[in-house]
C-alpha cells in the first residue's frame, strides 16, 4: 500500500481491523475485464486475515474477480459531522488483497454463517433451512488480506 499523506491521521493495524469488524458495509473496487473501475457496497465480515461476502453467483463482480483478482475494500466506521467547522470526524481501514470465490463448501457455509450473525443475530434459529434454500445459487467470495491500513481524523 501505499505510504499514507496525512501521517497525523494514520492508525495501527488492530485499529484497521477492529474498524473492518464493526463497519456496516464494506466497498470493494474491481477492475472490470475491459479495465475499467468497478465498486460496490457488500456486507462483509472479517474472519482472521480474510473478508468474506456472499452474491449472486454470476454477474460483474463475478465477472471482475475472474478478470482481476486483486481488490481494493474501504470500510467505513463511525462518522461524526462538527456542529461548528466544515469537516467531519472519521474513521476508515484500507483494505488491499486477493479475491477468490470460495469452492469448498464447510468454508462457503462457514462464512455464511459468520455473515448472518453479524448482520441478522436476531434470526440465526431460520439459519439452517434459509441456508439450504439458497445455498446452490449463493455465491461466497474470500477477499485474502494482503495489506490493511487504517486511518481516522478525531474532532476536538
Amino acid at each position: 500500500m501505499r505510504p499514507m499523506r496525512r501521517k497525523d491521521r494514520e492508525m495501527t493495524r488492530e485499529f484497521a481491523l477492529a474498524v473492518a469488524d464493526k463497519c456496516e458495509w464494506t466497498t470493494v473496487s474491481f477492475v472490470t475485464p475491459e479495465g475499467e473501475p468497478y465498486a460496490v457496497p457488500v456486507s462483509a465480515v472479517r474472519v482472521g486475515e480474510s473478508l468474506y461476502f456472499h452474491s449472486a453467483r454470476e454477474g460483474r463482480k463475478a465477472e471482475c474477480i475472474a478478470a482481476c483478482p486483486k481488490v481494493h475494500a474501504v470500510c467505513v466506521g463511525d462518522v461524526e459531522r462538527s456542529r461548528d467547522k466544515f469537516t467531519t470526524g472519521y474513521e476508515c481501514a484500507m483494505i488491499e488483497g486477493v479475491c477468490r470465490e470460495v469452492t469448498d463448501e464447510a468454508e462457503k457455509l462457514s462464512a455464511l454463517r459468520a455473515i448472518s450473525e453479524k448482520y441478522t443475530p436476531g434470526i440465526m434459529s431460520r439459519f439452517d433451512e434459509e441456508v439450504r434454500v439458497s445455498l446452490p445459487r449463493t455465491a461466497v467470495f474470500r477477499i485474502d488480506i494482503e495489506d490493511i491500513s487504517g486511518k481516522a481524523k478525531i474532532l476536538k
